[in-house]
């Protein structure tokens, strides 16, 4: 038996903990975390164990396939080029530059691949172009843009000092840090209170993470604004000031106090759901704490308020002089900075919008509520062909169902995927990348959001098959393909030889060497590629440190407290007329996650699906008991826009008059290349979400507070819904 064994990374979410593969005789015979890693210290969760099977799955594409009547065929990596390129330029020509789309899911961020799907999407000078941060991340990124002066000024939490962590709308023991990566979070919020700190979870569900913190509060679903703007009446009343090493740096302090003049813990209480005492409590013992934090995520995003949470966390922060200090919210300073380097850029907001109008563009980008619309809408000017890398908006997005009828439309449809999903099956052709295990890769990406900086090398497990690509090949031949080179015959070959030199290994090497760890800038004892590829489990280049004057993009190099839109579009919140549950929808739909499963692209391993059904929608006893519903009882989901048809799971973790599903799932389409998936379906709660509500400023998707009604499906049945 030949043994040997990979020290690298796992990258399945954002974390992108180490592990150690061993390999005997060519099959993976174990996969742990690997203790000598300088950021997860030996932690790793189940996903991790699952990229053997990811690696050997039958149904994972290994050959470009073209679709043929309902089915597929295998052709040569030439002829699907050749195809693909030859498509989408007669439309170019024919229709214009946006005629063509192009989407690009959550994984491509996960692999420095990502260079070259910006390079495509450059190449294809369109402006229909969408991503899964249009899902999860714009108003996060839009509150940094108005606060900071630009979008990727993106403050983390620095938990390992902290000694109050506020958590809302995240659930790190299950995510391990979004924006803020911290693997083995679980580890890093007990250290929180194994040194006297506390730590506080405010969400709507008696989340994992909730379990291991010193209190639970139960917010309403949207509450979130409320309960901050309430917290910070409080501290302003009771005279709060500019700490010393922020003072100069705070614009907007006054118009902030005048703002929230009236939003007394009392006033917010109704709409935050949450006792007015309790508000001041949670105000008062964070300004008590040497040093403390909010992080939000996710779950505050997915609301149409998702701007303003963001926007009143980060004052909170800064007004309590939490701002670029440790134990506060601080920026990493990664080997390659991005966010130093792109600071300067303008990115634009509104320049244009989607066919109908509604929705401005942010950072290039059109919100991906729009999508359906842009490609299914008759018109002269509708989407014709459309490029997906690494994406199933089709179950991630909130759609009732309409961009799964658009994608049928499609003149022409390439995907970048290693399967036949709800999403590719519309394709004509799809491109797989080889497996996680056969890419070398440095990952440049994350360090730019970890709570603690570092440098890591991600080596091969396998090498690939001669006939395999991976991402940065395929989208850098499909660069060459659709760019506008005149003389393509001679030009073409030439441009495809110079974009294989271009590896994101070769950039990233450059990028390190350049950085501020770099070996340009620092000497000989500065970082290169070839110390940090033999560096065991990476380098700790140490704790994050105060850099908000190198970064901050203001005019004036100041913070600005209170942007004139988000103070009004606060206003306006304020005095607007409450909704309340109704008969026909008495209940809010907020998500949630589970540790073995990652959006929905892990639903094909079978270690990652078995056991329970995960795919539930979790109700509060009392609720279920006025409705006459019992546990495990199947149950019809309905709201204003779609139905869906789940198990009934009750507990009392979830907050009366609200219930919960997981995304990802709705496996069963037909055509779908994963049966295990298919074999445990579940339902797409997206169907319940109407694509056209959505967060104010970004158009983000609002995926949390849908007004829904949950009954005994027999009896939906019966009345012949």
């Amino acid at each position: 038996m030949v043994r040997r064994t990979v020290a690298r990374q796992c990258t399945l979410c954002e974390a992108h903990c180490g592990i150690v593969v061993t390999v005997d005789d060519g099959r993976v015979t174990g996969i742990e975390g690997d203790p000598d890693d300088v950021l997860s210290h030996g932690y790793v969760c189940p996903k991790a164990t699952a990229l053997a099977d990811l690696h050997t799955d039958p149904e994972r594409l290994r050959h470009p396939i073209r679709k043929v009547g309902d089915g597929w065929e295998q052709i040569s990596w030439k002829e699907a080029f050749e195809l693909v390129g030859s498509s989408l330029r007669r439309i170019r020509r024919e229709s214009g530059k946006d005629a063509i789309g192009m989407y690009l899911g959550n994984p491509a961020a996960h692999s420095p691949s990502v260079i070259w799907g910006v390079a495509l999407r450059a190449a294809l000078l369109t402006r229909r172009f969408w991503s899964a941060s249009s899902v999860d991340q714009f108003p996060q990124e839009f509150a940094a843009k108005r606060m900071f002066g630009a979008n990727g000024v993106l403050p983390v939490a620095d938990i390992d000092r902290t000694d109050r962590l506020v958590i809302m709308g995240a659930n790190p023991a299950v995510s391990n840090g979004s924006l803020t990566t911290m693997p083995d979070a679980r580890r890093r919020i007990k250290a929180v209170r194994e040194r006297g700190g506390t730590v506080v979870v405010i969400d709507p569900r008696r989340t994992e993470t909730a379990r291991i913190a010193d209190e639970h509060v139960a917010v309403k679903p949207g509450g979130d604004p409320f309960l901050l703007a309430g917290m910070l009446h409080v501290l302003l009343a009771d005279g709060l000031e500019p700490t010393p090493h922020l003072a100069k740096r705070l614009d907007g302090w006054a118009q902030v106090a005048s703002l929230l003049d009236d939003c007394t813990p009392e006033r917010m209480a109704p709409r935050a759901g949450v006792e007015p005492e309790v508000i001041a409590r949670l105000a008062r013992e964070h300004t008590a704490a040497s040093r403390a934090l909010v992080y939000a995520r996710i779950g505050v995003c997915q609301h149409v308020t998702g701007t303003l949470t963001h926007w009143l966390v980060n004052v909170v922060n800064a007004m309590t002089g939490n701002l670029d200090r440790a134990g506060g919210q601080m920026f990493p300073k990664p080997p390659i900075d991005i966010t130093k380097l792109t600071k300067g850029i303008d990115m634009p907001y509104g320049n244009w919008t989607d066919r109908k109008g509604k929705h401005k563009a942010f950072r290039w980008e059109l919100p991906v509520a729009g999508m359906a619309d842009d490609i299914g809408e008759p018109g002269d000017d509708r989407v014709r062909a459309l490029v997906t890398y690494a994406g199933n908006p089709v179950l991630s997005s909130a759609n009732a169902g309409r961009l799964d009828e658009a994608l049928a439309s499609l003149d022409f449809y390439v995907a970048v995927d290693m399967y036949v999903t709800e999403t590719t099956r519309h394709a004509d052709v799809i491109l797989p990348p080889v497996s996680q295990l056969e890419r070398e890769e440095y990952d440049f990406v994350f360090p730019m959001f970890s709570v603690r900086n570092n440098a890591r090398y991600n080596a091969r497990v396998f090498e690939p098959p001669s006939d395999g690509l991976e991402d940065w090949e395929i989208l850098a031949r499909l660069t060459v393909e659709v760019s506008p080179l005149p003389a393509r015959g001679l030009v073409g070959p030439i441009a495809a030889w110079t974009a294989q030199q271009l590896s994101p290994m070769r950039m990233s090497a450059l990028g390190v060497a350049a950085g501020p760890w770099g070996v340009l800038r620092r000497g000989p004892r500065g970082l290169t590629m070839r110390k940090i590829r033999t560096a065991n489990g990476g380098i700790d280049l140490g704790p994050l440190e105060p850099r908000l004057d190198e970064l901050i993009a203001t005019d004036d190099g100041k913070v600005r407290l209170a942007p004139p839109d988000i103070v009004a579009e606060m206003q306006r919140v304020l005095a607007e007329h409450v909704e309340e549950p109704d008969d026909d929808f008495d209940l809010r739909l907020i998500g949630r996650r589970h540790l073995r499963s990652n959006n929905s692209w892990m639903h094909n391993v079978e270690s990652m699906v078995k056991g329970r059904d995960r795919c539930t929608v979790l109700m509060h006893p009392a609720d279920a008991a006025g409705r006459d519903l019992q546990d495990c009882q199947r149950v019809v989901v309905t709201s204003r826009v779609g139905q869906i048809e789940v198990p009934l799971e009750v507990s009392d973790e979830i907050r009366l008059g609200t219930v919960a599903i997981p995304h990802g799932w709705g496996h069963d389409t037909k055509g779908v290349g994963w049966s295990t998936a298919a074999a445990h379906g579940g339902a797409n709660v997206n169907l319940l979400h109407d694509p056209d509500n959505v967060e104010t400023f970004t158009g983000n998707g609002a995926l949390n507070g849908t007004w829904v009604r949950v009954e005994a499906a027999e009896n939906v049945a019966a009345l012949g819904a």
